[in-house]
């Protein structure tokens, strides 16, 4: 298949690679781009534990100068791969969730019952989030300090290449790793009159609420992964590649 990968760099090269090894024609746009907030402020503390939703949020606080007392604290992660980054990191007590906000909620919150006294959490958080973290663990009593450490700047157009690649239909399928990206692939379509291309091509999504903004504009043939995680990604290609 000829697919088209949006995500920001450096995950995007990962997705590439594995969908190349798979036997696919891949092109890149990446339609965010991570920008890092150097005097991001932390709060005072201290902290039972940190929460990340993202792996770009420990991207974004690897040169801050509270990053070596932050990497002796428990990291709960969204998921897999956020976790892997958090380990390499620095970070020595790290629990994956299952993918999503939601999971990562309830696993905080399993946590947070062995011990009624832990302390208040510190969020490290991107400026546009999906799913409301924080709410979701101060309903339940918790303190949530959340840190804005980056922010995803949405592109304006496409890449050459890959707007005459729309426009000559060849491109069979999209893949879409965050909402706001999805909103930017769609800002990007209409900016160069290629919406119609755009949203005619099979889009595959990691979640539902990221597929909303294609849906609005349009587009008739989503696919949603079964887990908010690329491999799941990966899998719903391959299955609609062999024509299931």
């Amino acid at each position: 298949m000829r697919l088209l990968v949006t995500r920001p760099q450096p995950d995007a090269e990962r997705t590439v690679a594995a969908l190349v090894r798979r036997g696919h024609q891949v092109a890149q746009a990446a339609l965010l781009r991570m920008e890092v907030i150097a005097d991001a402020e932390l709060g005072g503390g201290p902290w039972s534990a940190v929460v990340v939703s993202s792996a770009n949020a420990l991207r974004a606080v690897a040169a801050h100068p509270r990053r070596a007392a932050l990497s002796r604290l428990p990291l709960f992660a969204v998921g897999r791969r956020t976790a892997a980054a958090a380990r390499t990191a620095g970070f020595l007590e790290v629990t994956a969730a299952g993918g999503d906000v939601r999971e990562l909620a309830t696993c905080v919150r399993e946590w947070a019952r062995d011990d009624a006294g832990r302390g208040p959490l510190l969020y490290l958080a991107g400026e546009d989030r999906s799913g409301d973290l924080a709410g979701a663990l101060a309903a339940d009593g918790r303190i949530v300090h959340t840190a804005v450490v980056y922010r995803a700047i949405k592109m304006d157009k496409f890449p050459p290449a890959v707007a005459a690649a729309l426009a000559a239909g060849q491109i069979d399928g999209v893949l879409h790793f965050s909402r706001r990206s999805a909103e930017a692939y769609i800002d990007c379509a209409g900016a160069a009159a290629l919406l119609d291309q755009a949203v005619a091509t099979m889009h595959y999504c990691l979640s539902a609420r990221i597929a909303e903004p294609l849906a609005a504009a349009g587009a008739k043939a989503i696919r949603i992964a079964v887990r908010p995680d690329e491999a799941a990604l990966l899998d719903l290609i391959g299955a609609q590649a062999l024509g299931d």
